[in-house]
């Protein structure tokens, strides 16, 4: 993890992920672009939705996501989130089978239940991201996949500009953000038995600037990621639990 400060340009004031997602709640439909994680979980070719049985959804926030999943097929949805008011979006949805209220880092769902596990735009908000691995994996059945959608480092790092939003008073306000580089996420995915089986990186292209037009100079620069992860297979071709709980 590299501290965000270091690359800050904005100085917005600050507030937790929690707080921050309770008071984006009225606007966070509208301004959360699908360009920026939807339509990297279209390119992903290594996971058959239509096939899964049961996932898990962390971080579901409002539901977006989850919706996703449904109208690829996936058959049931479970979803956790810190932020109560982002659930009560979510159950209005109505597309997952149970929502709660907890940390991505500790779901309270069931081990080995689950032949995928999704998180988006989660893991900036995390000081470190091993402990959101060591939770997806916990989670999964032998063959089963972790979908990783990210803010990528090099666009936070590059612009200064942490997640933020516009508050009631119009005013801008950052969520707590910290950096991952890809060899973070390769170290704690390793640490647990996780291995790279995929991934794609979107970069700000026209379909960007047609949204966006002021971020014509940033023209090709990567600004969200998506990985697969799926368990590491032993030696004798089954797959390794030693970090199952």
């Amino acid at each position: 993890m590299t501290d965000f400060a270091v690359f800050d340009q904005r100085g917005y004031p600050t507030v937790s992920a929690r707080e921050g997602y309770r008071d984006w709640v009225p606007t966070y439909e509208s301004t959360v672009e699908d360009a920026m994680d939807l339509a990297l979980l279209d390119r992903i070719e290594s996971v058959d939705w239509a096939g899964v049985r049961r996932a898990a959804d962390l971080g579901c926030g409002t539901g977006r996501t989850g919706a996703w999943l449904r109208a690829h097929g996936v058959a049931a949805l479970d979803g956790v989130d810190l932020t109560p008011e982002m659930l009560a979006v979510a159950a209005e949805r109505g597309t997952h089978d149970t929502l709660a209220v907890a940390d991505v880092r500790d779901s309270g769902l069931t081990a080995r239940a689950y032949d995928l596990a999704v998180s988006s735009l989660v893991d900036e908000h995390l000081p470190d991201v091993a402990p959101l691995y060591a939770e997806a994996r916990r989670l999964l059945t032998d063959d089963g996949a972790f979908v990783l959608v990210g803010y990528h480092p090099f666009f936070s790092m590059s612009t200064g500009m942490p997640t933020h939003f516009e508050n009631g008073d119009h005013e801008q306000v950052a969520i707590e953000t910290y950096v991952h580089l890809p060899s973070d996420h390769v170290a704690a995915a390793r640490a647990v038995g996780l291995v790279a089986h995929e991934m794609h990186e979107r970069v700000v292209d026209a379909g960007w600037i047609e949204l966006k037009p002021q971020w014509e100079p940033r023209r090709g620069w990567p600004i969200s990621f998506a990985w697969v992860w799926r368990r590491l297979a032993t030696g004798d071709g089954r797959s390794s639990s030693s970090s199952d709980r």
